[in-house]
């Protein structure tokens, strides 16, 4: 017998344990305006904020963190602002991408067509991109406060406690 997505949702996680990863090579906690605003979303929908870390645009900075945060006990899903851009400085996407083990093209997808309706063509620039990582979800978004809200409050909260609970089946 088949289930619907609201039966899964029914069925999924209350709370979700998030860590939060700025890429940037300028940014501190307090300058760090679109990480603040994924706490402020997550905080709202009642999820917990185990781990909080800015970092720079740079594979080898990038990936043991992200390796640690998979295997973390405490981590449902990996939220990631920053450097999901085009040029040559933005490495966010191919690290990422190396270390997801099972896509959600979706995602990028969905974010990429609903930031089209409010910043036109340019929304192509963005390489945002999700999926999981063994059993850890990882979901990337441009920096911008703007770009956060429509990521947090369009895409990633409305799925996310349905997306951990598909990731730990």
């Amino acid at each position: 017998m088949s289930t619907t997505p609201d039966e899964h949702k029914a069925d999924a996680p209350d709370q979700i344990r998030c860590a939060i990863i700025t890429v940037s090579d300028t940014r501190t906690e307090e300058t760090d305006t679109g990480g603040a605003e994924v706490v402020r979303f997550l905080e709202e929908a009642n999820h917990l904020v185990v781990e909080r870390k800015i970092v720079p645009d740079e594979p080898d900075r990038m990936r043991p963190l992200l390796e640690w945060l998979r295997d973390a006990d405490q981590v449902d899903a990996v939220l990631m602002t920053g450097g999901t851009g085009v040029s040559t400085r933005d490495q966010t996407f191919e690290t990422v991408t190396a270390l997801i083990t099972k896509p959600v093209p979706g995602y990028g997808e969905l974010f990429r067509m609903l930031s089209y309706q409010e910043i036109g063509a340019a929304a192509m620039l963005s390489r945002a991109t999700g999926g999981l990582m063994e059993r850890t979800v990882l979901l990337t978004m441009p920096g911008s406060r703007a770009a956060v809200r429509l990521a947090m409050g369009q895409v990633i909260l409305p799925e996310l406690n349905h997306l951990v609970r598909e990731a730990r089946r």
